[in-house]
């Protein structure tokens, strides 16, 4: 029985889709949202570069680049955790490919759309239960105009399920297949294996097919990530505590109990004197 690898670490993600064209190119049309008629019928892999790190978060970003048939880009990103940073960094990368289409001497009307299909292993937007956002360039007034030219697609995995999307079955099974191929898999749910590219995906996925090294990178990846969560979430605590210390100090001004200032602000009583 084998055992699986989380498709969504860094080693196994790019061996997926950075390493097998056929599966890349199902997976965009089978999640992006594409224009009536149209499929990606082939694509070509570009350089993936470094752009700024979001500061300590290094480790969380995985993504592929490729060029398809008719010249537009795309940059399919892995992000564990979700940052305004890495909104910042997603649209930097795009207008950077979108500019570099040309050399100075190239008319404007050679340029060609980037897409940008960010799968997030995290939760953005906490006023809606949708998981899957499209984003592009449109008039205020009139949201049917638009500007072509950057397109970016996000979706947060930790919201989807699988009855939110009946109308794209093939985007289902491969959103099922990276939240829930994982190491405490050990049978492939018969709807994914009787798809016959998630099934490749999948063997791909699993342990024997990597050696020592790899496996210690795959660990390596799991123990910067753990990291990187806590630093995140002693960031957070922080920032906090000092909301917490602003209110208690306003809450002194006006000479409120030490005991209610404590429970509103979750301050202790040593906390509070200490201020």
């Amino acid at each position: 029985m084998p055992r699986y690898l989380d498709p969504k670490n860094d080693l196994i993600f790019k061996r997926i889709f950075g390493e097998h064209p056929n599966l890349l190119i199902k997976f965009l049309n089978a999640i992006m949202p594409l224009e009536q008629g149209r499929i990606i019928e082939e694509i070509q892999y570009l350089p993936t570069e470094q752009v700024p790190d979001v500061v300590g978060k290094k480790n969380s970003i995985v993504d592929v680049k490729c060029v398809d048939n008719l010249k537009n880009q795309f940059i399919v990103e892995m992000q564990m955790y979700w940052s305004e940073a890495f909104n910042n960094r997603m649209v930097f990368n795009a207008g950077k490919a979108y500019v570099r289409q040309l050399n100075k001497k190239e008319d404007y009307n050679l340029l060609k759309p980037v897409y940008t299909l960010a799968i997030i292993n995290d939760i953005f937007d906490r006023k809606t239960d949708k998981f899957y956002h499209h984003f592009e360039i449109v008039n205020k007034e009139n949201t049917n105009e638009t500007i072509k030219g950057l397109e970016f697609v996000l979706i947060e995995l930790p919201k989807f399920q699988p009855q939110n999307w009946k109308d794209r079955q093939l985007a289902v099974l491969w959103l099922r297949f990276l939240n829930e191929v994982g190491e405490d898999m050990r049978t492939l749910p018969a709807e994914l294996q009787e798809n016959d590219d998630i099934r490749q995906a999948a063997e791909l996925c699993e342990q024997a097919a990597f050696t020592p090294e790899e496996l210690e990178n795959y660990d390596n990846y799991w123990d910067a990530i753990r990291i990187e969560k806590t630093v995140r979430n002693a960031s957070l605590r922080e920032g906090e505590t000092k909301k917490a210390i602003q209110i208690a100090k306003k809450m002194l001004e006006k000479c409120l109990p030490l005991e209610d200032i404590s429970e509103i602000t979750g301050l202790s009583i040593y906390e509070i004197n200490a201020i």
